[in-house]
């Protein structure tokens, strides 16, 4: 086959591949709106339920394979809820242990500037991040059997240097720069650099118990004695006034309903949050760049960022 007509193949295959992604994208979209019931609604007599559910994060999906729960979505979610006016109040149905620091901060300013009430349900758990994220809403309603709590960070590094020598494997790295290499399983961390990291864990920390004790109206020192990254059930949670309340969903919708002002019977609508095409692509691209970078690694030593995990609260 002659090399121009490679070339046209080539391009004619790819513009299918890329066509295909943004029609999936638009169904996707589509599909959104015209299951969220919102133009059936009557006005003002509907409480949007809107699931977080599985590890916050970026991206779509996580290292493990587990669906990702990012700012994003959940952002699209709640502008929903907010720009349609048959929804009175917004219920968050939390089932998540956590994750990035950064996206959970994220969504907990997303429900911080809700215009509409927001009422979180923890079903069972609503854990580290997760709990970061609910602390903003109106009014959290707990499972009395949910765990809730964890407010704390942790940093894994992993120290296999004992391993590789036992099994005669002489792993290292070449690095330009004191710390490049600190937190890699092939060496213990020095004093200096244990004390570095343990700092930025320590004021992640902190800050966490600041977000908390504001958004709980809780005094620092009551927080700071309530968390230690302690698990609480939902009812030892309302007794530490994490939780304003428990009970089940439909306790959790009906405080959310008398919050927007429904009286009497109300309708409830499931925002699902979704990727849309924009996420689909960005994660597309990323995966693109990843398998590149990949190519690249695979003629060097694989080095301190496989190792090296930044602060994550869960």
């Amino acid at each position: 086959m002659k090399k121009d007509t490679k070339i046209v193949i080539s391009i004619i295959v790819g513009g299918l591949f890329i066509l295909s992604l943004l029609m999936i994208g638009f169904l996707t979209l589509v599909g959104s709106f015209s299951s969220s019931k919102f133009d059936s609604a009557p006005n003002g007599d509907t409480v949007a339920d809107i699931p977080l559910q599985g590890e916050i994060g970026y991206g779509t999906t996580s290292s493990s394979g587990q669906n990702i729960i990012s700012p994003e979505m959940m952002q699209d979610a709640i502008s929903k809820a907010e720009s349609d006016s048959s929804v009175s109040s917004i219920l968050i149905d939390v089932d998540s242990p956590g994750g990035s620091p950064v996206a959970s901060e994220e969504i907990m300013n997303t429900i911080k500037n809700s215009k509409k009430p927001v009422v979180v349900w923890i079903s069972d758990v609503g854990a580290s991040g997760a709990y970061l994220a609910a602390s903003s809403a109106d009014k959290i309603i707990a499972s009395p059997s949910s765990m809730v709590g964890s407010i704390g960070v942790i940093m894994p590094i992993t120290d296999l240097s004992k391993y590789y020598e036992e099994n005669g494997i002489n792993k290292s790295s070449i690095k330009a720069g004191q710390y490049k290499d600190m937190g890699a399983d092939y060496r213990p961390l020095t004093t200096a650099e244990k004390n570095m990291l343990q700092g930025i864990v320590d004021k992640d920390y902190d800050h966490f118990i600041n977000i908390v004790s504001e958004n709980r109206h809780l005094d620092k020192n009551y927080t700071e004695s309530i968390a230690q990254g302690k698990i609480y059930t939902g009812t030892q949670a309302k007794d530490v006034k994490l939780v304003d309340g428990t009970g089940g969903k439909t306790s959790a919708l009906d405080v959310a309903a008398k919050l927007g002002g429904i009286k009497g019977n109300y309708n409830v609508i499931t925002i699902s949050p979704s990727s849309g095409i924009l996420n689909i692509l960005n994660n597309l691209s990323s995966r693109i760049a990843y398998s590149i970078g990949m190519g690249i690694g695979n003629n060097l030593e694989n080095g301190t960022i496989n190792n090296f995990n930044l602060p994550s609260i869960y």
